[in-house]
Parts: C-alpha cells; sequence; structure tokens
C-alpha cells in the first residue's frame, strides 16, 4: 500500500480527497485546525467525508480523537442511488461541485439526492451548477445522462431544500480546446422569493436591471414564488443571473439575502445589484469559463486523453492555483501557462525577445492567459469492465 500524501491544515480539505479518490493514492491531513478554540473538523466536512464514503466502496477513513488528524484510503467510485442529508453549516454546492469530478468514473451512474441549503451566501448555488457547470461537463463528455432537478428550495438558516443529480457513467472524457471566448450577447436569470411575498423577487429583478440594462438589451430575468414544502424552512430572496456569449461561454453570478450577516437585512434592490455588479466583474476577468468553475475544467482536462488541451482563462483564483499544485502531487501533471499575447506571438512564429506584454491582443482591458496541458489518460476501468 503507497504511503500517504501528508498536508496540514483545514483549508483545500474537498480538493485532497477528491484528487485522492481518483488517484487511489492515500492522504493524511494533519493539524486540523489544531490552534483554535475548537479544534478538528467541523460538522459540514465531516458531512462531506460521510458522503463520499457512501459512494465509494472499500474506503477507509481514520480521525483521531480531537478530530485534528484525518486519514484516507480511497476505494473505488461505486456510485450508485444515494440520499444524504446536507450539514447546514454550507450548502449544496459545497457537496455537489466536488462529486461532479468523481461522478462520470464511477462504476454504476450517479443518482444523487441531496437535502440542505440550495442558495446559499458562501458556496455556489444549485442553479448556477445548473445553468453554468453543467454545460461546462458536456464539453467533456456526452451530453445525455447529465441532469439536475431543484425539487425543493431552501434558504440559510434551515434549509429545506432538496436536489435530485444524476450523471451517467464514461470510459474516458475528451480533449478540449477552448481559446475564443466571444462577446456577451444575452443574459438571463432567475429571481425567486420564498415564503414572503412575491414582490421582493420583482424588485430584485428591477435592482439587477437598473445596471444591466445600460451594457446590453438581451436582459430576461424570470422570477419564481415558492410557498409551502417548496419554499424550504426559511424565508428569503435572491437571484442568479447567467451571461451568455457568442461562442458559448458562460458566466454566472448571484447573490442571495443574509439574515445572519453582519447586517442582518438587505433590500431586494440591493441584492440584484449586487448580482448584477458580480456578473459584470466576471465579464470583465474574461477567458472561456468564469472562476468558480476554473479548477473543475483544469482537473478534467488533466484527466483527458494523452493528448494536448488547452484553455483560456482569466485572472486565476487561489483556489484554482491551489489546485494546480494539487494535480501536480497527485496526478504528475504540470500546466503551461502563457498570457493571450504570448500564446498568439508564440503561434505565429513571432516571439519578441526582452518583451513582457501583459495586455491581450484581442483589446480587452484585463490580461487572459492560456493554460495547456497533455492529459494522463484517465480512463474509468469499471466501465471497460461491463
Amino acid at each position: 500500500m503507497p504511503h500517504p500524501r501528508v498536508y496540514e491544515g483545514c483549508n483545500f480539505f474537498r480538493q485532497r480527497i477528491v484528487l485522492s479518490t481518483l488517484s487511489g493514492c492515500p492522504v493524511k491531513i494533519k493539524n486540523i485546525r489544531g490552534d483554535e478554540d475548537t479544534p478538528g473538523l467541523r460538522e459540514f466536512e465531516a458531512s462531506f467525508i460521510r458522503l463520499v464514503d457512501k459512494l465509494t466502496n472499500g474506503s477507509r477513513i481514520d480521525i483521531n480523537e480531537t478530530g485534528t488528524v484525518l486519514t484516507y484510503h480511497p476505494g473505488l467510485i461505486s456510485g450508485g442511488e444515494v440520499e444524504h442529508d446536507c450539514s447546514l453549516q454550507r450548502g449544496i454546492g459545497y457537496y455537489l461541485d466536488p462529486l461532479l469530478a468523481l461522478a462520470p468514473f464511477a462504476k454504476s451512474p450517479f443518482r444523487l439526492t441531496l437535502r440542505g441549503i440550495t442558495n446559499g451566501t458562501v458556496d455556489p448555488s444549485v442553479d448556477l451548477i445548473h445553468k453554468v457547470t453543467l454545460p461546462l461537463l458536456k464539453k467533456f463528455m456526452i451530453d445525455e445522462g447529465l441532469e439536475m432537478k431543484i425539487v425543493h428550495r431552501g434558504l440559510p438558516p434551515n434549509g429545506g431544500g432538496q436536489v435530485f443529480f444524476t450523471c451517467r457513467v464514461i470510459r474516458q472524457l475528451r480533449a478540449l480546446k477552448f481559446l475564443e471566448p466571444g462577446r456577451v450577447k444575452s443574459i438571463r436569470g432567475l429571481s425567486y422569493a420564498l415564503r414572503i411575498a412575491p414582490s421582493a423577487a420583482n424588485r430584485v429583478v428591477d435592482g439587477a436591471r437598473s445596471i444591466l440594462d445600460k451594457f446590453l438589451k438581451d436582459v430576461y430575468i424570470f422570477t419564481d414564488h415558492r410557498k409551502g414544502a417548496s419554499s424550504g424552512k426559511s424565508p428569503g430572496f435572491g437571484t442568479s443571473l447567467v451571461a451568455q456569449t457568442t461562442d458559448g461561454v458562460l458566466y454566472g453570478a448571484e447573490a442571495v439575502s443574509d439574515r445572519e450577516g453582519p447586517t442582518q437585512t438587505s433590500l431586494p434592490e440591493d441584492i440584484g445589484e449586487n448580482a448584477a455588479r458580480q456578473l459584470l466583474e466576471e465579464i470583465r476577468r474574461g477567458g472561456c469559463v468564469d472562476s468558480t468553475n476554473q479548477s473543475l475544467a483544469l482537473l478534467f482536462m488533466a484527466l483527458g486523453p494523452q493528448d494536448a488541451s488547452q484553455l483560456r482563462l482569466g485572472e486565476l483564483t487561489a483556489y484554482t492555483m491551489e489546485y494546480l499544485r494539487h494535480m501536480r502531487d497527485f496526478l504528475q501533471v504540470v500546466f503551461k501557462i502563457d498570457t493571450w499575447s504570448a500564446f498568439c506571438q508564440r503561434k505565429q512564429g513571432n516571439i519578441p525577445t526582452g518583451q513582457d506584454d501583459d495586455d491581450d491582443d484581442d483589446g480587452s482591458l484585463t490580461t487572459t492567459y492560456v493554460l495547456s496541458c497533455k492529459g494522463i489518460g484517465y480512463t474509468n476501468l469499471s466501465k471497460m469492465s461491463r
């Protein structure tokens, strides 16, 4: 049995568990909040580990008495039909987002029912996963069999939401070459109001459109008012916005009322304006994938066939940069990173020496980067034997 890779601290916990499961390399995480008043794993992290255990066969998880040291020996990704109650400390997106990396390589198709908070202030909402992340996944795999249904919505602090996710298994991913983001042609959105007056959803729309209408005419934001069981257990409102470009790039942003934040109150118009500003910031960053989905796209590039993959991204997030380090550790994949201008010059065979040009040559005001790698040819052995 190989020796586990050793890390310290609670940061990037899900990255290490996911990459350990995919690579088959055990991982040991020490000093988990060892210096805090309440050391050890939090409830939401323990809940994530339990969910991974349900979806794998033969995994072994050892946690010391204080919860400050975790050793994970991964098993095979079994998949199948699983139900799980997520911790209310985090949203359903905290659990679903990393599982998207495991689902295509399971023995049986994922049929996953998750209950908890569908729209929170920390993690990606199920709306953005549905409208932005799943279309990105379809660029790497077959479109059929990848679905998500929002059965109930649930807001903090009491949740009450429910999501059903299915994903078929595949033998191998496709290589990706995605370099042209295009120009934004339309913006679509959804504004929701749960267990409160439906006028709140309309006010959120007004707030978002007060900003977006200045930049684009093709803006449509639909409303979703719910009550009863489908509205969850906590009142509130929010919105999710998606911008689509002429080349099929999707940028997402969202905002939700926060009853437990510093102000504990939010005007619907402010929520709409905040979401609109975040969307404009995502568009400004550029690239062919928004900031939330950078790491997942790069992981699938690394797992892809033994062929070159290329992806153009905006400014890399701290989470993405740490993912690059972890992929080097677990998968032995190293990415080549060029600015867009340097990439174009090299492609044309005209590389000026001693010149460091950080401006893109397509007229954009921000620097974008091209990340290239050769995939490891990761293959789903369970799929082959069926």
